[in-house]
């Protein structure tokens, strides 16, 4: 079940499992960054990265105590 969830995310899917919470991949596009410990200019590839975005239920759930 999680390679096929990994599978769905590299594809560009997204995921949602009711009362829990949805995965997906968002893109971050490149930018120029800097080294904090040089101050040297450098720069920063495209890339995606997963994201949980946590359902209803489970924020109330977990907000209750």
């Amino acid at each position: 079940m999680i390679d096929l969830m990994k599978q769905q995310l590299f594809d560009g899917g997204r995921i949602e499992i009711r009362g829990f919470g949805s995965f997906e991949a968002r893109k971050y596009c490149a930018y120029k960054g800097r080294n904090p410990h040089t101050g040297e200019s450098v720069d920063v590839k495209l890339k995606r990265t997963p994201f949980f975005k946590c359902g209803k239920d489970l924020m109330d759930m977990v907000n209750e105590r």
